[in-house]
């Protein structure tokens, strides 16, 4: 009685079905399950470790990159067997989106210092701001503070005399002591960099219909109907293997396709982003790279540049060789950008970026002016770039007129067919109008957003520009022109607090 009943517990009965069901999940079909572990792919192989280690079924469970080498739906499925999961979980992860629908708690680990925030990824970038603007203003303050003690110390020395040099000692000894405040990162320089493609395409960018490609017997593609227009950014999803970079290889001419045709529009010059950075130079240097394509760019501009994409200080002299495949993609994603390309073609471009990099990506593509087909299972980046989705499935192609969570929204809608019946033509033009109109005025948004900023930018380069004529000593002798230069420096601190206001309301929309 005692075994059967541990034996019922160990699920004894229903172990194998449990062993499918998770290996189905992680995106293995019936005919997987007899093959050899020797003849998998690397993916397959890290899923297969994933399966056996969640069915072991500890009490801790410690994932590196969990999401890597599965596709959205086994994405989907490992979120909802992570909820329900009884044990503790400890996630390394760049997967924003997993990390929302998974976890409560953060650990940020940051110059050698761990802090915990108990939220999910996007409730902590809020407080983590809010944190950054607060120490911001504290390590202000207590500079502006530093430097008033510094010039009565240099005021007391000039002065002479042993009273005077006791008080300038007294608030050395106290200046010594004052717990420094580090210089907070600054968040919003690292990704403010906008790309122009030298060449504007035509309205119609890429048509193609009826899209058909067999490989022997195997049917992979039929009646594929879509076309992409300029300014578009648009996201390609589906499971692995439903044929998305067979897809973009006949679109770029690399394999042929067998049915119907692929139209290129006017003036479009394309631009591939493999997984594999085929393109990059292995024995030049970084900045070589970026600069023998690009030769008109001066010193300046090229470290500029290659600082927005987070190459700083001597990382512009190492041999592309030497790089991560982090840094390769960074660098394969920059040169890219900025060839004569209106139009980009990417195949996963987020694989193997860290969460910094992936953002300096996605804020060059939503500022990139050009036109975007991406391929990506990286859901909180499509949410980010894409304003049309493409999915990819047995019966053909489907488009969604939003993001990824409007997709979302409309795969979750359950139509009662009753009420469809009722719609008229009218009612019907009316919705799609109505779609159009929202999806354009968050187009509006994010333009006046950008123009903001970079009122904000030149509001503040004016301002540090008055503060240095203001150090300036000379100046003491016109008390007039310090009256007039502080009024001046009063209304622009007026004019950028608004604008910092404005900047907000559109943010939090």
């Amino acid at each position: 009685s005692n075994l059967l009943e541990r034996f019922d517990s160990l699920n004894g009965y229903g172990f194998k079905s449990e062993i499918k069901g998770v290996l189905k999940g992680l995106g293995f079909n019936d005919e997987d399950m007899d093959k050899k572990i020797s003849i998998l792919s690397g993916g397959q192989k890290a899923r297969l470790s994933l399966a056996k280690l969640l069915l072991e079924k500890p009490d801790l469970l410690l994932l590196d990159e969990p999401t890597n080498h599965l596709d959205i739906e086994a994405i989907n499925w490992l979120e909802s067997y992570l909820r329900e999961y009884k044990g503790a979980a400890l996630i390394i992860s760049h997967d924003r989106y997993f990390l929302d629908n998974v976890v409560f708690r953060i650990f940020h680990l940051e110059n050698l210092k761990l802090k915990t925030y108990n939220t999910n990824y996007s409730k902590y970038m809020e407080q983590r701001k809010k944190d950054l603007e607060l120490l911001k203003k504290q390590y202000e303050d207590q500079q502006r503070e530093v430097k008033r003690q510094q010039e009565i110390i240099q005021r007391f020395a000039n002065y002479g005399g042993s009273r005077y040099i006791k008080q300038a000692q007294s608030r050395q000894k106290m200046l010594d002591r004052m717990n420094l405040i580090d210089r907070p990162m600054d968040q919003n320089k690292k990704a403010r960099i906008s790309f122009q493609p030298k060449v504007r395409s035509g309205r119609d960018v890429l048509r193609c219909e009826n899209l058909g490609k067999s490989f022997g017997d195997f049917k992979l593609l039929e009646d594929i109907n879509f076309s992409v227009y300029r300014g578009e950014k648009v996201g390609l999803i589906g499971p692995n293997g439903i044929g998305k970079t067979t897809l973009f290889k006949m679109i770029l001419g690399q394999i042929p396709y067998d049915e119907g045709e692929i139209i290129v529009g006017h003036h479009v010059h394309t631009g591939y982003f493999d997984q594999e950075q085929t393109k990059l130079n292995l024995n030049k240097t970084v900045v070589d790279e970026i600069w023998d394509e690009n030769p008109t760019f001066d010193h300046y501009k090229i470290r500029t540049i290659l600082s927005r994409f987070l190459f700083i200080g001597d990382d512009i002299f190492k041999e592309v060789e030497d790089l991560s495949g982090g840094e390769r993609g960074r660098l394969a994603l920059l040169k890219m950008m900025l060839s004569d390309a209106n139009f980009l073609l990417m195949d996963e471009p987020t694989n193997h970026l860290d969460i910094d990099s992936k953002e300096v990506l996605e804020d060059a593509i939503i500022d990139y002016e050009g036109t975007l087909f991406v391929i990506s299972h990286d859901r909180y980046f499509l949410n980010r770039v894409a304003d049309k989705i493409l999915e990819l499935t047995e019966e053909g192609i489907k488009e969604y007129l939003g993001n990824y969570d409007y997709y979302l929204e409309k795969k979750n809608e359950v139509f009662i067919e009753e009420e469809e019946d009722y719609k008229t033509k009218t009612q019907i033009r009316l919705e799609k109008k109505k779609e159009r109109e929202k999806i354009e005025l968050e187009r509006k948004r994010k333009k006046d957003i950008l123009a903001l900023e970079k009122l904000i930018e030149e509001k503040e380069t004016e301002i540090e520009d008055l503060d240095k004529l203001l150090c300036e000593p000379e100046l003491y002798e016109d008390p007039n022109k310090i009256i007039q230069l502080s009024k001046q420096r009063e209304e622009l601190q007026s004019n950028l607090d608004s604008l910092y206001e404005k900047w907000i309301i559109l943010t939090e929309e």
